[in-house]
């Protein structure tokens, strides 16, 4: 199935997967890229699209999530510090079409699977303190990399990190998550910007319907009601744009 990149449901589209993805503190790079790779979009126009949805999004949910005091500044800048040079290495690096295509479709799959698999925090549950600086600057060095590459912000990868490491809760990782995810986006379309940004020409309502959707989900995420059906949902969709991609 080819989607028209010009259609007017586009933007609902995309409102709807930054609705899903700013509910646990993500901006939805994976999503928009899984989505605009079934339009008639270059790769190019792909990943500053997905990018530039992602800055806004992420941006949205990190001042919802720090607003409701679940953001740690301790936890989160030794991994922002080891990514942010990476994720402009990464985006320097030239993929061919069915490269990116493959490499975004694994990077797809992995988000399905870690959202599907997400368990819900329990009441009351002890964390471990955070990881020494060193540990976060190893890790953000190679999130940061993979996120550059690939086009996406990380949080996908950064996020089950912090959970199953036992080093944040849900709502805590999805506010270092957020930022994070600010971070590397704005270091893609920084270094993407010399070879000139290709952008679709109804850029403007794809902000305006991404906007939209994280004011709703990063609404609903950090004050509300629990997010654990809204993860298995998208972890489906991702799943099925997945085997699209990696066919494509």
């Amino acid at each position: 199935m080819t989607l028209d990149a010009a259609a007017p449901y586009l933007p609902f589209l995309i409102a709807l997967v930054a609705c899903l993805y700013s509910s646990v503190g993500h901006g939805g790079a994976s999503g928009y890229v899984a989505l605009l790779s079934l339009t008639t979009l270059s790769s190019g126009s792909v990943k500053v699209t997905g990018l530039t949805l992602n800055l806004v999004v992420a941006t949205i949910a990190f001042l919802a999530f720090r607003q409701a005091r679940h953001f740690s500044w301790s936890l989160t800048w030794p991994f922002l510090l080891g990514a942010a040079p990476f994720a402009y290495l990464g985006a320097k690096l030239e993929l061919s079409e069915r490269a990116y295509f493959t490499l975004v479709g694994i990077v797809v799959t992995w988000a399905g699977i870690r959202l599907l698999l997400s368990r819900v925090d329990k009441e009351g549950e002890e964390f471990e303190a955070s990881p020494k600086p060193v540990v976060g600057l190893g890790i953000g060095t190679g999130v940061g990399l993979l996120s550059g590459m690939v086009g996406v912000g990380g949080g996908i990868f950064l996020s089950p990190i912090l959970v199953l490491s036992k080093w944040a809760d849900a709502k805590r990782s999805s506010a270092a998550s957020a930022i994070f995810i600010v971070s590397n986006s704005a270091v893609g379309l920084f270094a993407r910007a010399g070879s000139g940004l290709d952008v679709p020409p109804n850029m403007i309502w794809l902000i305006i319907g991404g906007g939209a959707g994280a004011l709703v989900g990063s609404w609903v995420g950090a004050k509300h009601l629990p997010v654990s059906w809204l993860r298995r949902v998208l972890g489906i969709v991702l799943l099925v744009a997945a085997v699209k991609l990696l066919t494509k």
